[in-house]
C-alpha cells in the first residue's frame, strides 16, 4: 500500500471516531414522564414553574436549597430539589430547563437555565422602532426626523 492510502485510512478512521463522539453528546429534552422512565440517568426537562405549589425556599435557613413543583406541557408534574442559591426572577421566567436526573419520586437538579420572555419582547420592540427610524431617514434623502425639521426652518 502506498503511504498516501494509509494516511487517507487513518484519516477516515479519525473522522468516524469524532462523529460517534459527537453523538454521544446530543442535548434531548425529555417531559417529566420519560424522566421517570430514565431514573437514574442525566436528563434535560423542559417545564414551566407551577406557580399553585408552594416553593420552598429559605435564605436565612438554608441558601443552598430550593424545592418546587415543575410542570411541563403535557401537564405532568414533579417536584424539584436544587441544591445552590435560587435563580434571580425564577418566577418571572416563561420556562426553564432543568439539568439533572430523577431520584425516587422528585427531580435532583444540577442545574437552571431560565428563558426570560421580557428581555426579547423588549428587544424586538428596539428593533423595529430603529428600524422605522432608518426608513425614515432613507425618504427624507438621508436626514433624520430632526434633522429635515432643521433644514426647513434653515430654508425659509
Amino acid at each position: 500500500m502506498k503511504k498516501t492510502h494509509i494516511a487517507m485510512l487513518v484519516l477516515i478512521v479519525v473522522a468516524i471516531t469524532v462523529l460517534i463522539s459527537f453523538t454521544g453528546n446530543l442535548t434531548t429534552y425529555e417531559t417529566i414522564a420519560s424522566a421517570k422512565q430514565k431514573d437514574g440517568k442525566f436528563v434535560n426537562l423542559i417545564a414551566k414553574l407551577d406557580k399553585t405549589q408552594p416553593m420552598e425556599y429559605d435564605a436565612a435557613k438554608d441558601a443552598n436549597y430550593l424545592a418546587f413543583t415543575a410542570i411541563d406541557t403535557l401537564g405532568n408534574t414533579v417536584k424539584v430539589v436544587y441544591h445552590n442559591t435560587k435563580p434571580t426572577d425564577m418566577e418571572k421566567s416563561e420556562r426553564i430547563v432543568l439539568k439533572g436526573k430523577m431520584q425516587g419520586d422528585h427531580f435532583e437538579c444540577k442545574d437552571i437555565l431560565l428563558k426570560c420572555p421580557s428581555k426579547y419582547k423588549d428587544d424586538a420592540a428596539a428593533a423595529s422602532k430603529a428600524a422605522q427610524v432608518a426608513g425614515e431617514s432613507s425618504s427624507n434623502g438621508g436626514y433624520t426626523s430632526a434633522d429635515s425639521l432643521a433644514a426647513k426652518k434653515s430654508s425659509y
